[in-house]
């Protein structure tokens, strides 16, 4: 098991920190490029390598934009603006890249820009849009592309994630001793400069700079969200966790809403009932086990999804059973394995295509251990796989 190091504070500026990262990725690569979404971080990132290659003379900065078509209309107002700003070279990508709907599990994909569907888009494509790129396959998701795009570049990629907004986020860069804001691989690498601020520390910039913003958050501010600085997202609206928010598109976008309900199957009733039990529940109905509710959600998916779903999940069984000789317990985690029957109902629900689910299965193992009043070692001694 990983130990994942505590925090440790300073008393430098993140700020400051963030231009000493920067700077120190300058010096190491041939280029860096920012992935620039219209969000606060990515704004906050762009603004600090702004003032790096100006120092440095390295003006423009190369910045990146991938068009998810169903998109604020503020944030595309934002876009067009940085376009236009002479100290960015924004390369704005209009790909049908695969993204996740789980709005349906009839179908739990959905592709921005489908060439067949343009009587569906959300809005016309902007002129500036560009339609394809040699290393873009159908089928492919933006995590596949985004590494494709930059494979054998040597270019650093810098990208406004931050801890704050995730634990998994957190653990990634925990678990690196040194430069745990870089990621390397031998042809490229993505770097996340800003990963320790927090959502307060990037509107302090954004108001120190006098900057440009996405008004997108003006509006979410006048919600229910009103100052819920780190609930505020700009992002994809379909997956698990936007979905959350899909009813303020509704609220806050009338017209687009018109057009997004119409898009992907099943909006408006996630829109609807996304907050309620129907989405949010974790429980089995009354009268069947976990392992039988298991079977039963697999059956509402169709074709190719059902099947990767199955595969996810007996690829989960098999790891179980190379760990332990027990039987997968129905409610707590397994000790070893953290595997439960409740377990996979959850990774069946949500489909888990892109394996964050089962990214949990350590942390419940060790949940269970706690309970139990047991180390990793004594665990496995008593429950791990007999030789």
């Amino acid at each position: 098991m990983v130990k994942i190091r505590k925090r440790e504070y300073t008393d430098q500026n993140v700020y400051k920190a963030a231009l000493d990262r920067i700077r120190h990725l300058y010096d190491t690569f041939d280029e860096v490029v920012v992935s620039f979404s219209g969000g606060k971080d990515s704004t906050a990132t762009l603004l600090c390598t702004i003032r790096v290659a100006e120092e440095r003379g390295k003006l423009p900065v190369r910045a990146i934009f991938y068009d998810e078509e169903a998109i604020h209309p503020p944030t595309i107002d934002y876009v067009d603006r940085v376009r236009q700003d002479p100290r960015v070279a924004l390369e704005w990508y209009c790909l049908p890249i695969m993204h996740r709907n789980a709005c349906s599990n009839e179908q739990p994909f959905w592709h921005p820009w489908h060439p067949d569907e343009e009587h569906l888009w959300t809005r016309p494509m902007p002129e500036c849009g560009i339609k394809d790129h040699p290393k873009f396959e159908w089928g492919m998701s933006m995590q596949d592309f985004g590494m494709a795009h930059f494979e054998g570049t040597g270019v650093c990629v810098l990208q406004g994630i931050r801890t704050q907004e995730s634990l998994r986020r957190y653990r990634v860069v925990a678990m690196k001793k040194e430069e745990n804001y870089l990621s390397q691989s031998d042809t490229y690498a993505f770097a996340y400069p800003i990963y320790d601020w927090t959502s307060e520390d990037v509107w302090r910039l954004v108001a120190k700079l006098d900057a440009d913003y996405n008004h997108t958050y003006d509006i979410l501010n006048r919600t229910s969200k009103f100052e819920q600085f780190l609930h505020q997202r700009v992002c994809p609206p379909f997956g698990e966790e936007p979905l959350r928010g899909l009813h303020e598109y509704a609220e806050c976008f009338p017209e687009m809403w018109e057009k997004m309900i119409h898009r992907v199957p099943g909006a408006a009733t996630a829109a609807r009932y996304g907050n309620t039990e129907l989405y949010l529940s974790k429980d089995k109905p009354v009268g069947t086990d976990w392992r039988t509710h298991v079977g039963n959600v697999i059956e509402t998916y169709t074709g190719e999804n059902r099947r990767k779903v199955q595969d996810n999940i007996n690829s989960v069984i098999k790891r179980h059973g190379r760990m332990t000789n027990d039987n997968i317990p129905a409610d707590d985690p397994h000790p070893v394995s953290g595997v439960s029957w409740r377990f996979l109902a959850q990774m069946a629900v949500r489909g888990d295509f892109k394996g964050r689910v089962q990214q949990n299965m350590a942390q419940n193992a060790q949940k269970t251990q706690i309970k139990l009043g047991l180390t990793l070692a004594e665990a496995t001694e008593k429950y791990g796989k007999k030789k």
